[in-house]
Formats: C-alpha cells, sequence, structure tokens
C-alpha cells in the first residue's frame, strides 16, 4: 500500500453556486485541511448546472443546501445526471448530501406551497414540506462499523423526510427534530451515500467522520484498508463540545432562537 504522502483524493463539489447555503463549503475545506495536514493530495473538480462528468472518476462527492428556486434548477439538472450518480455510488464513491441535496437524492420532494420535485432516488425516501422550520442545534447517536459515535450540528429545514426499507437512518436523535421529528432519526445512509440536515458545517465540528470519509474514498480509490496517521483535534474537539453543550440545552425547544435568552 502506498504512502498517504503518495495520494491523491479526488473530490466533486457539486453545484457549488447554487447549493451552498449555511457555510457548507466549509465541509470541503475541512476535507481539504485533513487530507493536508497528512500530506494527501487533494484534486477538487466543481460541477455546475449543464455540465456533464464522469463522476466514477471521484472517490468523495459533495453537495449542499439552497433556497427554493435553486433547488428547482438543480433538481431538473440532476435527473440528467442521476444515472452517472448512481453509477459512481454502486462503484464504491462517497457522497455526502446535505439539506436540499440529501431531498433530491430521494425519490421526491414536496413542497408546502408549489408542484413537487423528482428525485433521482439514490436514496429511498420521501420529503414533504410543513409548515414550520426545524431550527436547532441537533446531537445523534451514530453507529459506524460497531463503533459508536455521537454527531453534532445545526439543522435548519421544513421538510419532513420518511425513509424507505432500502435507508437505513443515519443517527438516532438525541436532541432536535431530525429527519421528521416523529420518528427520533435523522438522515439516511445507502452504501457509501450519507444524507443529513446537518449544516453549520457538520465536518469541522465532527472529526471523527470527516476521517472517516476520506478513509473511504481512499480506499475507493487504492483498493485496500487504509490507516490515517492522528492529528490534533483540540480544536474540533472543543468546537464538538460546545455544539454539543447547545443541543443538550435546547433540547425540547421547537428552536435555537425560541431558546435564545435575549428574546425574553
Amino acid at each position: 500500500m502506498a504512502d498517504l504522502k503518495d495520494m491523491t483524493l479526488r473530490i466533486c463539489h457539486l453545484y457549488p453556486s447554487l447549493l451552498s447555503v449555511a457555510g457548507d463549503r466549509g465541509n470541503l475545506f475541512s476535507i481539504q485541511r485533513r487530507c493536508d495536514w497528512r500530506g494527501i493530495k487533494t484534486e477538487v473538480r466543481e460541477v455546475e448546472v449543464g455540465e456533464m462528468s464522469d463522476f466514477s472518476q471521484y472517490d468523495l462527492i459533495l453537495s449542499h443546501g439552497g433556497a427554493d428556486r435553486e433547488m428547482q434548477l438543480a433538481a431538473r439538472d440532476l435527473l440528467k445526471k442521476g444515472a452517472a450518480l448512481k453509477d459512481a455510488v454502486e462503484a464504491g464513491s462517497v457522497f455526502l448530501a446535505v439539506c436540499a441535496a440529501y431531498q433530491l437524492l430521494g425519490h421526491e420532494y414536496r413542497p408546502f406551497r408549489g408542484d413537487p420535485l423528482p428525485g433521482i432516488g439514490l436514496l429511498d425516501l420521501k420529503t414533504e414540506g410543513g409548515s414550520e422550520r426545524f431550527m436547532t442545534h441537533l446531537a445523534m447517536e451514530c453507529d459506524f462499523s460497531g463503533q459508536q459515535q455521537v454527531m453534532v450540528g445545526f439543522e435548519n429545514h421544513s421538510g419532513r423526510t420518511y425513509l424507505g426499507p432500502d435507508a437505513k437512518p443515519l443517527g438516532k436523535v438525541v436532541a432536535g427534530w431530525g429527519n421528521n421529528g416523529r420518528d427520533g432519526y435523522e438522515g439516511a445512509i445507502y452504501k457509501h451515500v450519507y444524507g443529513t440536515y446537518l449544516h453549520g458545517p457538520v465536518l469541522p465540528k465532527n472529526p471523527w467522520f470527516t476521517d472517516y470519509l476520506i478513509k473511504v474514498g481512499l480506499e475507493h480509490r487504492y483498493g485496500g484498508p487504509i490507516a490515517l496517521s492522528a492529528l490534533d483535534n483540540k480544536a474540533e474537539e472543543a468546537a464538538h463540545a460546545a455544539a454539543l453543550k447547545l443541543a443538550l440545552a435546547n433540547k425540547g425547544k421547537m428552536s435555537a432562537i425560541e431558546a435564545t435568552t435575549w428574546r425574553h
């Protein structure tokens, strides 16, 4: 197996100008920085509306949240890319999809007002719009290959997502609302596709998850087990602890705004 310093992680940032709200571009920066600290090179290709690409060449695909109009534009274009994205996922590429991108990977997004948007069915789920937004700090328990972890982030969505039998949840909600505010779960997993409502962005606050995506992406490229070198995570762990504290403090509140002391 080659040394980490001889490795390159190929990343696709899908719709960076349309779907990149709530600081979600920070997910890309987090991946790049943690690779750089280990001497791993990264190559990033931005793919926008109207551009086709061979998605199987990428080890890791990122796509994030957006407003309704931008989401409509992305939805129409995504239908043209759906088959190629499915081929890449079946071949082992990693895909992190946040909020709007998460919803569009399902079968359908039905907004509270307006016409439904078809998804590409990469994840077995459907989403319908609600009359209230879920906006709060969220924490959830995750099980990755038998290892228990806590993921934190900030959820901001009006969609209520319901999983089908071929998708399993990303985690069990400890504090927050999650997919639909009813079943106690957040996000979805299929193969190495990870969908979530967590903004913030999610990866800098959860270095274990960032490293997991990097590891699986490199294993996709190099075809064998990868052992990442340890990093000093003091800053990231402090961010995680602060987000978890807020999530637990706001538990049971409708939103973080409702829980803010200056509001009263």
